[in-house]
């Protein structure tokens, strides 16, 4: 065939190498017909090439047909890699040219096992719409040699942990090298000892992951094993884990002369990458460390993703003083102690632990949580940051999870969306999604459940049946495991991490309550489950043998099946086969939660507990909602009640309404709610807006004001530095005088006497401030400087009128910092109140 006799191995080392195949599968047929055993179990395109025989492999591309597929799809690929995007149409002349995606874990594909859960989905999905989406993001992350382990679970319940080794000659991965063409090695020092680093790279469609690792040969054994496992070790390999990661990761880019101007830390572990750059920026222009720390800061964003305070990462002094100690005073050119003070509450307390967490707030320009519920949450824990301010003025703001959609659908789900909504549909900016949705029919809604079910459970008996002889069972149980699946059964999933506060045995609450509801002989019921205990957490492996040991009773076992080993795979097969994802946390643990998203592209609904996205997502026309939007705590009397709702929703609601069917075999309430949790939610929970929003609302201000910082020799960068000292230096000075309060013709005229001291009053705001009270929002009124204060004090008079809404004894003048370039309260917290 015309142009395609130049078409050989590099072709498909090009497909296999960029993961857009790990959502875009039109590659797929190519890596089956090569070897469909080990396709269908490692999905590894690079795997399969790598160990297919030349003589398979050239006799492949001798067909015709299939040299003209793979041309086809080396075409695609070069388009796509070439078209302009969402973000070259919408952002083409914005000063943002790189954003640099910082996280601890990419949850890209089976085929590059360096995840572990929630935080590396997040990671992942938002770097595939990136890509989707031409947004100029670079991930930077850490290759381990182990990866998060594999779970194995024994006949009596119990978790065992294994480690394979990550072979990087088998993953989709190649290394990084130098302009000679040499392995870039990068030298990082720990005490005593220089630490290489190698680098490899991930492309990922149009976006290039990097990873590093410290399994060089010139580096010690003890060294060698610092990437050795994911959330793996103690405190201190967890430390030097962040610092290769933060101080490795800002030098790797600074060597390939990567420049962002935008640094987004995906949580706290990377948070040293904000004391790398600010180096950085000391070496180029020869400023000082506050300078530095002052242009820098306003280019990099922090996402917390953790709901209590005790899930930060905590070092202690020592630990900070042993490692961090010669960094600190040579290359910062500051002492130990303010560089603890970075991390610390009181800076002056030489016991508290260092907190990355602080660290990321007080170097970052922007913070937010991931969901509304999660930013109120944020808001809390850090308001001791933040003393005197109101809560809701804690600068914390949110951008709400969701997921790359076209990773998580269906074949069947993939065909129906095209059929409605368009091949280019999570490319754009979603808005035709929720009307053109409305053009499938009641019965190819139901035919997509249908069928999804049906492969669903044929995925499950094989994985349960392979999973019953490693653990040992009698060879009768073991031929019994899964034969009692049924496509046509509803059947409910429950996948997540088990520890405590998700509750993965809410359910399990009344054995035989739970037991009538799954064997109900006109109604049944079949449950999924799947989920890792950490380790090192006994209580969450202990949950996991108590449903074992309930699924192995013989009138459960073919109505309940846990299959081990949760991983994407497995979670690609659960989401797009349950009718209902169940999810169970404590309010308000869930940060945000993003495996309910996962199901609702496939037709999946979500019966969840009120926190996180589903807070926020939930109406009665999309799904189901546990608990009253109140924080309980481990109230065991709760979790009771909680428990019977479960049960009671399930009776009453969710069985029924599965099985009450028209004269065409069609649930019509429930393709109704199938219809609105597709239309309303999947766009709204999708990484396309995900990243739209963090480029509009963060990335390109962020931009922008990192650049007009760092202009003119850092020359608003000084002065903020300037503000900020004096700003320190003379807030005791302020004081309050007289307040006057007349109301008159429907206002309030509100005067006040102000005793500036040393303080420039051009360095300052009045504000006139009521908090939120019956429904309405905090006001904040700024007054206006009036006349200079008679006697020898530096004060004004500060004025202001206001529509008379709401009582004058509302309202509470204030004192704040002001300057124009100045993100606040997050570079000055000062406050003061008339009291």
């Amino acid at each position: 065939m015309s142009g395609t006799e130049d078409i050989g191995i590099e072709a498909l080392t090009e497909l296999a190498l960029n993961l857009r195949w790990s959502w875009n599968r039109s590659t797929d047929e190519l890596w089956a017909q090569l070897d469909p055993e080990l396709w269908s179990l490692t999905h590894n395109p690079w795997a399969v090439l790598q160990t297919a025989s030349p003589g398979r492999v050239q006799a492949l591309l001798a067909r015709p047909d299939y040299r003209q597929r793979v041309k086809d799809l080396i075409d695609r690929r070069h388009l796509y890699m070439s078209s302009a995007a969402w973000f070259q149409q919408a952002h083409g002349q914005s000063p943002l040219t790189r954003v640099a995606y910082f996280s601890m874990e990419f949850a890209l594909s089976e085929a590059l096992p360096i995840y572990s859960g929630g935080l590396g989905n997040v990671a992942a999905d938002q770097l595939k719409a990136a890509s989707d989406l031409g947004v100029p993001v670079i991930g930077v992350g850490v290759l381990y040699q182990q990866g998060y382990f594999r779970q194995v679970i024994a006949a009596d319940g119990s978790q065992e942990a294994l480690y394979p080794y990550n072979d990087p000659d088998q993953l989709p991965i190649t290394p990084v090298r130098n302009q000679s063409g040499d392995l870039l090695r990068l030298p990082i020092v720990l005490p005593g000892q220089k630490v290489w680093l190698r680098a490899w790279q991930v492309q990922v469609g149009r976006v290039v992951l990097y990873l590093l690792d410290s399994n060089d040969p010139a580096n010690p054994p003890a060294f060698r094993g610092i990437t050795s496992e994911l959330y793996g070790g103690g405190a201190e390999l967890r430390l030097q884990q962040e610092l290769l990661l933060g101080i490795g990761g800002w030098r790797l880019l600074r060597t390939l002369r990567l420049e962002p101007e935008v640094c987004h830390l995906n949580e706290g572990h990377a948070a040293f990458a904000i004391l790398e750059r600010a180096r950085s920026f000391m070496e180029d222009t020869r400023r000082s460390f506050d300078v530095a720390l002052a242009v820098t800061r306003v280019g990099n964003v922090f996402t917390t993703h953790t709901p209590v305070a005790a899930g930060f990462d905590r070092f202690s002094p020592a630990l900070l003083e042993r490692l961090l100690r010669p960094y600190a005073e040579q290359q910062l050119g500051v002492s130990l102690h303010d560089l603890l003070a970075l991390g610390r509450e009181n800076p002056d307390d030489p016991n508290e632990p260092f907190n990355m967490a602080y660290l990321a707030i007080r170097g970052s320009g922007a913070v937010n949580g991931v969901s509304r519920l999660h930013g109120q949450v944020s808001r809390r824990i850090f308001q001791s940051l933040f003393p005197r301010w109101p809560e809701v003025e804690v600068p914390v703001a949110h951008v709400t999870n969701g997921v790359h959609t076209p990773s998580w659908e269906s074949a069947a789900a993939d065909a129906l969306w095209t059929k409605t909504c368009g091949t280019e549909r999570w490319s754009q900016t979603l808005t035709t999604i929720e009307r053109d949705i409305a053009n499938a029919s009641d019965g190819e809604l139901w035919a997509l459940r249908t069928a999804a079910r049906r492969v669903l459970v044929d995925y499950a008996r094989e994985r349960v049946a392979q999973q019953g002889a490693f653990m040992g069972l009698p060879s009768d149980e073991v031929s019994a495991i899964g034969v009692g699946l049924d496509p046509a059964v509803l059947t409910l999933g429950f996948a997540r991490r088990f520890a405590a506060y998700k509750r993965p045995n809410l359910l399990l609450h009344d054995p035989a309550r739970l037991l009538r509801i799954l064997t109900n002989a006109a109604q049944p019921v079949q449950l999924v489950i799947a989920g890792k205990a950490h380790p090192a957490d006994r209580g969450g492996q202990e949950l996991i043998r108590m449903w074992i040991q309930f699924i192995r009773r013989p009138e459960v076992r073919n109505r309940v099946i846990f299959i081990a080993d949760y991983d994407l795979l497995l979670a690609e097969h659960l989401v797009r086969g349950v009718d209902v994802w169940v999810n169970t946390p404590r309010r308000p643990w869930e940060a945000s939660g993003t495996s309910g998203m996962k199901v609702l592209v496939n037709g999946g609904l979500n019966l969840s507990e009120l926190d996180g996205w589903w807070a926020e997502a939930y109406e009665p026309e999309v799904g189901w909602a546990l608990g009253d939007g109140q924080e309980h705590g481990d109230d065991a009397d709760w979790d009771a009640a909680e428990a019977d709702a479960l049960y009671t929703l399930l009776e009453r609601e969710i069985v029924p309404g599965f099985y009450t069917r028209d004269a065409r075999g069609v649930p019509q309430a429930w393709i109704a709610k199938m219809r609105a949790s597709m239309a309303r939610l999947t766009p709204r929970f999708s990484t396309n807006r995900v990243v739209r929003e963090y480029t509009d609302t963060y990335y390109v201000p962020a931009a922008a004001r990192y650049r007009a910082r760092g202009a003119d020799k850092a020359a608003l960068g000084t002065q903020l530095v300037g503000w900020t000292r004096d700003i320190t230096q003379y807030w005791p000075d302020a004081r309050f005088g007289a307040l006057r309060v007349a109301t008159q013709e429907g206002r309030h005229h509100f005067g006040v006497d102000v005793d500036l001291g040393r303080l420039d009053s051009e360095a300052v705001r009045a504000e006139l401030y009521a908090e939120a009270a019956n429904g309405r929002e905090p006001e904040r009124h700024a007054m206006a400087r009036g006349r200079r204060l008679d006697g020898p004090d530096h004060g004004y008079e500060y004025n202001v009128s206001i529509p008379a809404v709401r009582a004058a004894g509302d309202y509470t003048p204030r004192l704040v910092p002001y300057h124009s370039a100045a993100r606040l309260p997050l570079e000055a917290h000062e406050i003061l109140w008339r009291r």
